[in-house]
Order: C-alpha cells, then structure tokens, then sequence
C-alpha cells in the first residue's frame, strides 16, 4: 500500500505486551530481590510503550490540484471537508507549480494563487495513503501544468513507490461538451503507469447523480464544475458532490488500509 503514514505496519514492530510480561518475569527470578521492584516498573514501561504504538496513525489523503480561476480550488476545499468528517483520516491541500510566466497570467485575468495552499513536489506523494487529483480541462485532457507535475515523477515510476495507492479525478470544463468524462477518462493512463487504483465514485452520490432541473458539472469519474466564461459559480449541488467524493474516497483508503 505504498508508503503512507497509517497504511504499511512499522518494520521495528514491538513486542507484543504479552512477550513483555514473559521477559519480565523471567528477569525478576534470576534478579536479585532488591531488583525486584526495578524490574516490575521496567516492564510495565514497555507494555505502556507497546500499547501506545498500537494505536493507528492519521491516515493522509493528498488533494493536489491546479487552478487557474479558482473553480477547481473550490472544490477542492469543500472536498477537504468531506474526507476531514471521516474519523481517522485526515486531508491536505496541495497546488502543483504555475508553468506560465506572470506576464502571460495578467493577460489571461488569472488571479494570484492561494499562498496559503503550499506548492507540493512528486516525491511528497509518497508520504500519502491516497491522493485525489484535481484539473480544470484542455481539450479534453487535463491542463499542461497538472501534466507537467505527472511528467515530474519519474523517480517515482521508477521505483513504483505509487503502486497500489487510490487515486481519484475531479475537474472543471468551460461548457457541457468540454470534456467532464474525457478529462478524467483521458488521465487514467497517468495512474496506470504509476500502478495506482483509479477509484471512481459511480452513482454514489444518490439522487444528486440524476437532477435535470439544473446545470451541474460531474460525473461517475469525479466531481466537476461548470467554469463557463470563468464568471460562473460552482453550485450547491456540484460542492455537494465534490464533498461526498472526499468523504467516499477516506471510506476506502480506511477499508484498504485496515485490510
């Protein structure tokens, strides 16, 4: 299951409270008596000590995403909070670095990136028990930067230190044909390569999934939000849908990590 903090069982494994209390109590016969009481608080430190390891560690879900206009970082946020709301696994934002000079991101009206959201590097994917992507579209496959970030990780790909871990898409599109299964369907094959578990969220979402009455950005792949021209607002309806993605997504990192 990678190397994430709460999935893969520590290498220096203690022993067991029960072997603990066997080599005290050999220690306390062959001991002196004056010893004796020495011996007793000895052990119980380290069955105090076993027991505290034994107690399971945050499990982390990365959601790394890219924003130009700050859609994608939306709900990327209310996603945190759904993956937060599971007890015992905990998210944490990451942004992949800007690939366009700031020239080019004044023309484009691009507003400043979010400084409290730090940069993450490939390497760092390594310290988590699941990641979820998230990227607005270009034609149909995800943006250069969040491609650039992939084509990054080569050491990674190497070792296929991913391998095994779950991984999901969320994304954004300018219209309705621009891509909301494409984009996702398009990025499988980033996973593939890294041997990662795509896991998409089908029909999870319940009723949400089949509204007609409005427009709405997602799909079974993964959240999604309608950009339009970059003036439209991310609906009630599809934060809904990107919170259930991470509250569903901690669900099964927590299944797969107490496997």
């Amino acid at each position: 299951m990678g190397k994430g903090g709460g999935c893969v069982p520590s290498k220096k494994r203690q022993p067991s409270s029960a072997a603990a209390t066997a080599t005290a109590t050999t220690a306390t016969n062959n001991a002196p008596i004056e010893a004796d009481e020495e011996t007793h608080e000895t052990a119980s430190v380290a069955v105090n000590s076993t027991n505290a390891q034994s107690v399971t560690a945050t499990l982390k879900i990365f959601i790394v995403y890219y924003s130009m206009y700050g859609h994608v970082e939306k709900l990327a946020k209310r996603m945190k909070k759904g993956v937060d709301g599971v007890e015992g696994v905990e998210a944490v934002l990451y942004r992949v670095p800007e690939t366009l000079p700031a020239d080019v991101l004044d023309h484009m009206k691009a507003p400043s990136k979010n400084p409290e959201v730090p940069e993450i590097k490939a390497a760092e994917l390594a310290e988590a028990d699941g990641v979820l992507f998230g990227f607005p579209t270009r034609f149909g496959c995800m943006a250069a930067q969040m491609k650039a970030f992939f084509d990054s990780s080569g050491q990674l790909w190497k070792e296929q230190t991913l391998a095994g871990k779950p991984a999901g898409f969320f994304v954004s599109t300018g219209t309705q044909g621009g891509g909301q299964e494409a984009t996702a369907w398009t990025a499988i094959t980033q996973l593939a390569h890294h041997g990662m578990l795509f896991v998409p969220i089908g029909y999870t979402f319940g009723a949400g999934m089949f509204k007609m009455d409005s427009i709405r950005g997602g799909s079974p792949y993964g959240a999604g939000v309608y950009a339009g021209d970059g003036t439209r607002e991310p609906t009630e309806t599809e934060l809904g849908l990107a919170e259930h993605q991470g509250k569903y997504m901690a669900g099964v990192v927590k299944r797969l990590c107490q496997a």
